[in-house]
């Protein structure tokens, strides 16, 4: 079987998207990425309306380049809207481009009703105004936020300025229960290393952005769904990234 490809589109200073996505899709799919322009000088609020409002026009940066899944591995900007306007447009644009398309925001839907999660603790690295959007977006897509887990980098709010050790100390001191599912919103937030320390000696499962988006895009690629298994630690997610 020749190699699938999977098309990613992300945010321009994402520093954790591509090598996680590599990491997790493993043998079963390359990787084709494309990224968002630059946008200088407007503030937060406006910059993610301008990701939302250049999603369309994105897997035209593939130009003829044949691919077997599209995803914008960017969540942040998907909270302006509500669940059901972000599944549409993704709907839109599998429909004009003939390749299944996706937000992150639509394969971590996908994936939390794929393990059956029902209560989700919500690990958020946005400025808090953007974590009450997103606790919103969970809510009505009909999940119970039974805790928010509002972490910081030293340097304020962004998913891209965390260090592992920073997230693992900001959970534990958090102490979500031991059974929980643990939803770590963010493509650029250091995931990877982080799911071994906190699953350790205890029943929690933890789904992070890039990991549904890896499930997702390959279940989509290989034309079948692929198990998205617990994920204790690094060895069970390469399996499920880079398996037979």
């Amino acid at each position: 079987m020749s190699r699938r490809r999977v098309g990613v589109i992300v945010a321009p200073a994402n520093p954790s998207a591509e090598p996680e996505l590599t990491r997790l899709l493993g043998s079963r799919a390359d990787m084709h990425v494309a990224r968002f322009p630059v946008r200088p000088g407007p503030d937060l609020a406006e910059r993610l309306e301008g990701y939302n409002a250049a999603m369309p026009a994105m897997p035209g940066a593939f130009g003829g380049l044949r691919l077997d899944a599209v995803v914008m591995a960017c969540s942040e900007p998907r909270y302006l809207l509500g669940p059901d306007e972000d599944r549409e447009q993704c709907a839109e644009l599998t429909a004009a481009t003939g390749v299944p398309f996706a937000t992150a925001t639509l394969a971590t839907r996908e994936a939390l009703e794929h393990v059956r999660a029902g209560d989700i603790v919500l690990v958020s690295p946005y400025e808090p105004w953007v974590t009450d959007l997103a606790e919103r977006f969970w809510k009505t897509s009909g999940l119970n936020v039974t805790q928010v887990v509002q972490v910081r980098a030293p340097d304020g709010y962004s998913s891209y300025a965390h260090t592992p050790a920073e997230l693992i100390s900001q959970i534990e001191l958090a102490e979500p229960p031991k059974d929980a599912v643990l939803l770590f919103t963010g493509t650029g937030l250091p995931t990877l290393p982080v799911l071994g320390p906190l699953t350790n000696g205890n029943d929690r499962m933890l789904l992070t952005s890039n990991l549904c988006v890896a499930w997702w895009a390959l279940s989509k690629a290989v034309g079948r769904q692929v198990t998205l298994n617990r994920v204790p630690n690094h060895r069970q997610m390469a399996r499920m990234g880079g398996g037979a």
